[in-house]
C-alpha cells in the first residue's frame, strides 16, 4: 500500500489556502472548484479531522488545518529544494509572501527588493503593504516586517535596522506659531498624534532630555488612525508637528518642505525586524530574501 498516494489532495489543499478560495485555486491548478472541494474532503477523511470551514462566501482554516498547512507547505518546499539541488542549476526559485508596514514598505523596502530581484529573478515576491500585524501561519505569509520590540510569539526575528526619529514641522507652521525651544513649549503647539490600533492611545514621541529617555505623549485637535504616514502629509501641509523616521523626513528636509524641531532632544530610534515561523527547513527563496533584507547597504 502506498503511503503518500494522497499528495495530489495535499497540493490541492495548499493551493486553495494560498489563493484564498476554491475558485482561485481551481484557476491556478487548471481544474474546477468542485474537484478541489472533493480533494480536500478526501484529505479530511484520511486524516480523520476537519481542516477547513466552508461557507457560501469564504473558506477558513480550523486550528488543526493551520498546523497541518504550515507543516505540509514546508514539506513541499523541501521537496522543491531537493529537486533543484540534484538538477545542479543553483538557481533560487519559488514564491515568498511578505507583509510590511507602510512606513517601511514605501521608503526602505523598494531599494532592497530591487537588489533582491536583480539577484534572484526566478523568485516571485507577493508583497502586502498594510498597517496591521498579519497572522503569518493562518494567512499563509512567509515573513513580515515588524516595528518595535518583538513579543515572545514563537516567531524568529532578525534586526533590520534601528531607525532614527525626528520632530518636524512645515516652514509655514513655524512662521505662524514659532519654533518650540523646550518640551514645555512643545506642549503648547499643535501636535499630530498617531493612534495605535493595539491600544487606541496616542503613540508616544521618543525624546531624550538631558541624557534621559522621555516617552512624551502628544495631544492635538487632529488625530490620525490606521496609516501613520498621514501625520507626515498633514505636517507637510502646515497643520502641526509630528515625529517621524529620518528615512521619511530626510528628502523633505533637504527640499525645504519640512524643518527639524528640537534636534537637541533627538537621538532615539525604533527597530524594524523581519519575523518568520521557525521552520526547520526554511525555503531557499525565503532565506535568500531575509538575507537580502538584513544586508547592510
Amino acid at each position: 500500500m502506498r503511503r503518500f498516494d494522497h499528495l495530489a489532495d495535499v497540493e490541492a489543499f495548499i493551493t486553495v489556502m494560498d489563493k484564498g478560495s476554491m475558485t482561485a485555486g481551481a484557476v491556478a491548478l487548471a481544474t474546477t472548484p468542485s474537484v478541489l472541494s472533493r480533494a480536500i474532503t478526501r484529505l479530511e477523511t484520511k486524516l480523520g479531522t476537519q481542516l477547513v470551514r466552508r461557507t457560501t462566501r469564504r473558506i477558513s482554516l480550523t486550528d488543526a488545518g493551520r498546523v497541518y498547512l504550515d507543516q505540509v507547505r514546508a514539506a513541499f518546499e523541501t521537496i522543491d529544494q531537493a529537486e533543484r539541488a540534484i538538477q545542479g542549476d543553483g538557481v533560487v526559485a519559488g514564491r515568498v509572501r511578505l507583509s510590511a508596514p507602510t512606513t517601511y514598505g514605501h521608503f526602505q523596502l523598494p531599494e532592497k527588493l530591487t537588489r533582491f530581484a536583480t539577484r534572484h529573478p526566478s523568485v516571485t515576491v507577493e508583497l502586502s503593504i498594510a498597517n496591521r500585524n498579519v497572522d503569518l501561519v493562518a494567512e499563509g505569509y512567509d515573513l513580515a516586517i515588524r516595528l518595535g520590540q518583538l513579543p515572545d510569539s514563537g516567531m524568529i526575528g532578525r534586526r533590520l535596522e534601528d531607525a532614527p526619529l525626528r520632530l518636524v514641522a512645515s516652514p509655514g507652521y513655524v512662521a505662524r506659531r514659532g519654533m518650540p525651544r523646550s518640551v514645555d513649549e512643545l506642549a503648547a503647539h499643535t501636535c499630530l498624534p498617531f493612534i495605535m490600533p493595539s491600544s487606541g492611545r496616542p503613540a508616544p514621541w521618543l525624546l531624550r532630555v538631558a541624557g534621559a529617555d522621555l516617552d512624551w505623549i502628544p495631544h492635538g485637535p487632529i488625530q490620525v488612525e490606521d496609516d501613520v504616514l498621514g501625520t507626515v502629509s498633514l505636517t507637510e501641509a502646515g497643520l502641526g508637528i509630528c515625529q517621524t523616521y529620518d528615512f521619511i523626513a530626510r528628502d523633505r528636509l533637504a527640499r525645504g518642505s519640512l524643518v527639524e524641531l528640537l534636534p537637541e532632544f533627538g537621538g532615539r530610534s525604533r527597530p524594524f525586524s523581519p519575523i518568520y515561523p521557525p521552520h526547520r527547513n526554511l525555503p531557499a527563496a525565503t532565506r535568500a530574501l531575509i538575507d537580502c533584507l538584513v544586508e547592510q547597504d
